[in-house]
């Protein structure tokens, strides 16, 4: 008779508890569900990097480059980040806006001051320069002073921007997170590139 009793009492205990847990969700408004909407990619947003230097600049430039191409498009930048990542061609439509997305964003980090000087990237861009120690010595020498109003890093970004090979970059793509690091890649060594040759033109 126990074990009939049991059998009958555990159900009816759990019963009793999952009715304990729904009427505590339901006193917390927990019967309502609003599910989460995508983030507007047109309303600006404060990017940060875990990184530090050109690749902290990069990763910023694409993740605003992004918003701003989703923005034109009409996406969710999830949206666009997941059709990216599929396997084709990349429509004119999309690697045009990707661009005009990259140039917003280097307008929108210089006016907002979050640029850095030429002078904070040139030990990086130096390192794997393929240059003689003595030229390499004599960039280091400048004054940040002449190299800050020789190079300037949104005119290397825009330049930069303007010679990426957007569509052979995103052709390149498997999944939605290779998306940044690809595209952070190839401006990544872009700039050094650029700041690089600038550099040595001042001597």
């Amino acid at each position: 008779m126990t074990s009939r009793l049991q059998l009958v009492a555990l159900p009816a205990v759990a019963v009793l508890l999952v009715s304990g847990v729904l009427g505590v969700q339901l006193a917390h408004d927990g019967g309502r569900f609003e599910p989460l909407h995508p983030a507007d990619p047109c309303v600006a947003r404060t990017v940060t990097s875990q990184s530090d230097g050109i690749d902290g600049l990069s990763e910023r430039l694409v993740l605003l480059g992004i918003d701003g191409a989703a923005c034109r498009l009409h996406l969710s930048r999830e949206a666009l980040t997941l059709q990216l990542a599929q396997p084709g061609a990349r429509s004119e439509e999309e690697v045009d806006a990707l661009r005009a997305g990259l140039h917003d964003a280097v307008r929108r980090m210089k006016d907002d001051g979050t640029l850095p000087p030429a002078s904070d990237l040139v030990d990086e861009a130096l390192d794997n320069a393929d240059l003689n120690g003595f030229l390499k010595a004599a960039i280091k020498a400048l004054p940040d002073s002449v190299i800050n109003a020789a190079v300037k890093i949104d005119d290397v970004l825009d330049r930069t921007i303007d010679d990426l090979d957007l569509r052979r970059v995103l052709e390149d793509i498997d999944d939605h997170d290779d998306l940044n690091r690809q595209v952070n890649a190839a401006v990544e060594q872009s700039v050094k590139d650029s700041v690089v040759d600038r550099l040595k033109s001042l001597l």
